[in-house]
């Protein structure tokens, strides 16, 4: 079984492929259909609350025709945040959730939670703590709330959760730990958080996979010309489960998106288990 997972930056943007990146983004996406991954998650869709254009839905489904599909929109800013999941199985519910966090925060459709018969599989789309870190105090409050929300999910079944977290955990998972020590997504009170979810029962399924493997990027700065040529990237994009789920996981990997920087999609396999 394989699950994608991928902050896409504009669903729009993929579907009009308008300019060069957005022909990238529209290849990529192809190749993801391709796949038939058994789920597919989506960050960053950043749709109107009013839902997918007739343009969108179209090539949507002419790409996926075999995938329920859900989506959670922003109802603060318009055309912000944002995220999807296809699946290829209808779950057994599915979930929209607010957890409580500060602001705005639960306004900006960053959660999406499938139901099936043994396992919950969610999608999140972590705040970003901001340039000066505005929000550094909001998204230490978010990061609780989030822990918590998964904690009660795992009480239940088991939970395969990934996104865009926003956050490198180690200095192995960045190009220059050193220089961006105070930056957002590499701060020690977001690495803290990061910590502190792993340990209430959640395994980072790369890093248990290949636990010294360094230059193992998802995410190059687009404002940097030379990041994605350099290797100069973060790893921010996870796939996370419950330690109990980790033994019937086979694979982690990073899909290439040649000259295309920004995220890339992660894909994560499990043999020998059903949702």
């Amino acid at each position: 079984m394989q699950l994608i997972s991928w902050n896409i930056d504009s669903i729009n943007a993929a579907i009009e492929h308008k300019s060069p990146r957005g022909e990238m983004t529209y290849a990529i996406l192809k190749e993801l259909a391709a796949r038939k991954p058994t789920v597919i998650a989506i960050q960053e869709t950043k749709l109107k609350a009013t839902g997918l254009t007739t343009k969108q839905a179209a090539t949507l489904d002419a790409l996926f025709p075999d995938y329920y599909r859900y989506l959670n929109f922003s109802e603060g800013r318009k055309g912000y945040s944002g995220t999807m999941m296809l699946s290829l199985i209808e779950p057994v519910n599915v979930t929209y959730p607010k957890i409580g966090a500060p602001g705005e925060m639960d306004l900006e459709g960053r959660i999406i939670t499938l139901e099936f018969p043994h396992t919950f599989v969610s999608t999140v789309y972590t705040p970003n703590s901001g340039s000066e870190l505005a929000r550094l105090d909001d998204r230490q409050a978010w990061d609780d709330a989030y822990r918590q929300y998964i904690q009660k999910l795992d009480q239940v079944k088991p939970v395969i959760f990934s996104g865009d977290f926003n956050v490198a955990h180690q200095p192995i998972d960045l190009k220059h730990p050193t220089a961006n020590h105070h930056s957002a997504g590499f701060t020690d009170e977001e690495r803290s958080k990061f910590s502190q979810l792993l340990a209430a029962g959640f395994t980072d399924t790369f890093r248990k996979l290949h636990p010294d493997t360094s230059d193992v990027y998802t995410w190059w700065a687009q404002r940097a010309k030379q990041s994605k040529i350099n290797n100069s990237g973060w790893r921010i994009d996870y796939y996370l489960v419950s330690n109990r789920l980790f033994e019937y996981v086979t694979n982690f990997s990073v899909i290439d998106t040649g000259a295309r920087q920004d995220h890339a999609p992660i894909l994560l396999e499990l043999d020998q288990y059903d949702l």
